[in-house]
């Protein structure tokens, strides 16, 4: 079997979780899914486990983050263009979320991003095929 990523989040609320994830079109898989836990598919071996904060909590002795208060990790995420990125950004914003930082262009690379209902930080970047500029020195 090949290798997979399940990244794992704690979450407050796992049913307006889902609302606010399902709203920018992701899908769950209903096999790893309950009430206290969300398997969220991104891509082919590469999920998102949001779990109740208290679920969360059984799989680490460490203090959990408060994702409002500071930064646990920056999730990023590939997009095929500009237009998928300002898609999603557009739609994480009308499903309660918020956007912390501004677009950035640097021509080959364009990005944004947002942050979803308990804080976490998703960051959303489209690349050119062509490569980078050179630096100059």
């Amino acid at each position: 079997m090949p290798r997979q990523i399940f990244v794992n989040l704690p979450v407050q609320d796992v049913a307006r979780t889902q609302a606010f994830f399902a709203a920018l079109g992701f899908e769950f898989n209903p096999q790893f899914s309950n009430d206290t836990a969300l398997c969220m598919v991104i891509a082919d071996g590469i999920h998102a486990m949001l779990l109740h904060t208290d679920f969360f909590k059984t799989f680490t002795k460490k203090p959990v983050a408060d994702a409002t208060q500071s930064t646990e990790v920056l999730v990023c995420l590939s997009c095929d263009s500009r237009e998928e990125v300002d898609a999603l950004v557009k739609k994480a914003l009308a499903a309660g979320g918020r956007a912390p930082m501004p677009v950035q262009d640097h021509g080959f690379m364009y990005a944004h991003g947002f942050e979803d209902l308990d804080g976490h930080q998703w960051e959303l970047v489209w690349m050119s095929e062509a490569p980078p500029p050179a630096s100059q020195p």
